[in-house]
């Protein structure tokens, strides 16, 4: 499937696939994008309410490893030590990941991003002190973690394109994966996608999204 860049509206870069007219992250700005679901809405919601030293979390499709950089980044700012397993059944390619202009627009050194993709695939790697990657290929289906993550980045691609990824049984895989409490966070706002949450558990909470998107989704494993 041909695969090029897509310069997003905040300058950060993106990979769109013409074929699907889809992309890894929102054309309104990739990195405002996660920062605001994956981030905000998830990592530091998160931490507010609960006082851990020590957190799992699990991103269904590493794609870029823009989530990824920007939870490591956070892992030293909250002085909080990170597991952190992406699943990807696709790897973008190393010269993809040469071309995104992340660590740039952040301001960062380049270095942990392209570590993130350099590290082995199926074997946790440390990338810095606070930050512990195991990266994963394998499709979404076969995840059979239970009561493993704290939180839960589920950033496939959206249900337009791939609805098979957006059913109550994955869903279901993502509750058993979780924490009591644990919290499951994505950019998709869609009635159906809510309604296979709650079918499964989930207490599901619609959120204001981020640039270009009205809303956006955030389920919580509740024990009511």
């Amino acid at each position: 499937m041909k695969r090029e860049f897509l310069k997003t509206a905040d300058g950060s870069l993106t990979i769109h696939l013409p074929d699907w007219d889809e992309q890894y992250h929102s054309k309104h700005g990739a990195i405002q994008e996660s920062k605001h679901v994956f981030i905000k809405t998830g990592l530091h919601h998160f931490c507010k309410l609960h006082d851990v030293e020590e957190l799992a979390i699990l991103e269904i499709g590493f794609g870029t490893g823009l989530n990824a950089l920007l939870t490591s980044q956070e892992a030293m700012e909250l002085e909080k030590n990170i597991s952190y397993d992406g699943v990807e059944a696709y790897p973008i390619s190393f010269d993809e990941v040469k071309g995104l202009n992340y660590s740039e627009q952040l301001d960062v050194d380049a270095t942990n991003f392209l570590k993130l993709h350099e590290v082995a695939w199926e074997t946790p790697q440390k990338i810095t002190p606070h930050f512990l990657l195991h990266k994963q290929q394998k499709f979404f289906k076969d995840i059979d973690a239970i009561h493993a993550y704290h939180l839960i980045y589920f950033d496939a691609f959206g249900a337009r394109v791939q609805p098979e990824l957006w059913t109550q049984e994955v869903f279901k895989t993502m509750y058993c994966a979780l924490k009591q409490d644990g919290v499951l966070v994505t950019y998709a706002a869609k009635g159906s996608v809510r309604r296979a949450m709650q079918a499964v558990g989930f207490k599901v909470e619609r959120l204001p999204g981020p640039p270009g998107k009205r809303e956006m989704l955030r389920a919580t494993k509740t024990s009511n």
